[in-house]
């Protein structure tokens, strides 16, 4: 035969600490509903945060390029001023006036600032370069 009679013996203070874990785990969950929205904007603001601070290093790191890039501008810019005196020097030294011959000096210069680079040499009658041959066959010419 079945015995219904099934005697639980819960003494009061388990009951006391189940219905304590009972409540705070109640407690906890409906803490985490209210308490999770709240973290979500804070999260997000600190997240746009840290995407601002990205975006004004970005821009600060781009405007000191471009002053970089002002100053190598002005720099080179010198330096052709530079390299323009020196050539009006030689000129003035040269009576004012570019002679053929310091034409062809100028081009066997340019010819050493070449390094590795490979020059091609058209041969032609006189054996100067075409720029030059051309201007000698216009005054053989005439």
């Amino acid at each position: 035969m079945y015995n219904n009679n099934t005697n639980i013996n819960i003494q009061p203070n388990a009951l006391k600490n189940i219905i304590r874990i009972v409540i705070g785990v109640i407690i906890v969950i409906v803490a985490m509903a209210f308490i999770r929205p709240w973290y979500n904007v804070w999260s997000q603001e600190m997240e746009g945060k840290a995407e601002f601070a990205k975006a004004e290093q970005n821009r600060k790191i781009k405007i000191e390029e471009a002053k970089a890039n002002l100053e190598a501008e002005k720099l080179n810019a010198q330096a052709e001023i530079e390299r323009a005196k020196g050539a009006a020097e030689a000129i003035r030294i040269e009576n004012g006036s570019i002679t053929p011959t310091y034409i062809q000096y100028l081009w066997v210069r340019q010819q050493s600032d070449l390094n590795n680079k490979t020059v091609i040499y058209v041969p032609t009658e006189t054996n100067l370069p075409i720029l030059e041959a051309s201007r000698i066959e216009a005054l053989q010419q005439k």
